[in-house]
């Protein structure tokens, strides 16, 4: 009993120096969250905010491999340990820095993936905290569900999708388990939305478009935009770095950029 006192008064601690606390999260997978949690972040510092980026996917973390940083590993501090900094106002942790192989899996059940996040929270100084991004795994299990207990307060939840019905289904059961959970819901994204043919510039919607307007409408939440496809989100990925780095004024980065000032909008409207 002693011991979980004193976990929650750590994390209580910890989430006390935090502004703002954002959590992404999608119905499905492959629909681009932890990229776009990634660009979030990214973005949010490049304003000079300080931010932290808690990867909570902990079966399958990507967040270290996108940021270019998976060869790293926290230290020790006085009170945990240190997240991994990846720019002076950009901080990040991950289970992919606890593993001692990249490929190694994770084989846990519930209660250990919950004491994990729970050690995400109360352990890693994160210190004084603009904004707190936390990308959840696909689904509705249960990291979705711890953060859900271990952030009650949070500023709400920002849902990934792509434009096709498989993925817009399991977009609505995110929606309602938002709604459970009594966690405001800023607003929908919709992911690889159209694409521009490089050679003859005509649009082709690869995976329709326009679903995740219409489920928005159609469920009562804002949208907060639409992000094209472009192949060199593919690539910087690949090369450890966010996209907005090198492509802002591309139709995805334009995309990208409006939806962040959307959501910064909203939050501190929402204070």
């Amino acid at each position: 009993m002693e011991k979980k006192e004193n976990d929650d008064l750590k994390i209580a601690h910890n989430l006390g120096r935090i502004k703002h606390k954002i959590i992404v999260l999608s119905g499905k997978g492959g629909v681009g969250k932890s990229t776009v949690s990634v660009n979030l972040a990214f973005a949010l510092s490049e304003k000079k905010y300080a931010v932290g980026l808690m990867d909570c996917d902990i079966h399958g973390p990507s967040i270290p491999k996108i940021l270019g940083v998976e060869e790293k590993r926290p230290t020790a501090s006085a009170t945990g340990f240190n997240p991994i900094s990846v720019t002076p106002n950009l901080k990040v942790m991950s289970m992919g820095f606890l593993l001692s192989d990249y490929d190694s899996p994770v084989i846990w059940r519930g209660p250990m993936k919950m004491g994990a996040i729970k050690q995400f929270i109360g352990d890693v100084d994160w210190g004084d905290l603009d904004y707190l991004i936390v990308d959840l795994p696909p689904g509705t299990g249960d990291e979705p569900l711890s953060i859900a207990q271990l952030i009650p307060q949070s500023d709400g939840a920002v849902i990934v999708t792509t434009p096709q019905d498989l993925a817009l289904v399991s977009v609505r059961k995110s929606i309602n388990f938002v709604k459970k959970m009594n966690m405001p819901i800023i607003g929908i994204i919709e992911n690889m939305s159209g694409f521009t043919c490089p050679h003859c510039k005509k649009n082709v919607d690869i995976f329709k478009t326009g679903g995740g307007l219409k489920t928005s409408m159609d469920l009562q939440v804002p949208f907060l935009g639409k992000i094209p496809l472009d192949p060199n989100i593919v690539l910087t990925s690949d090369d450890g770095e966010p996209f907005l780095i090198k492509n802002t004024s591309t139709d995805a980065g334009k995309a990208i950029i409006s939806i962040v000032e959307k959501i910064e909008h909203i939050v501190k409207q929402r204070r």
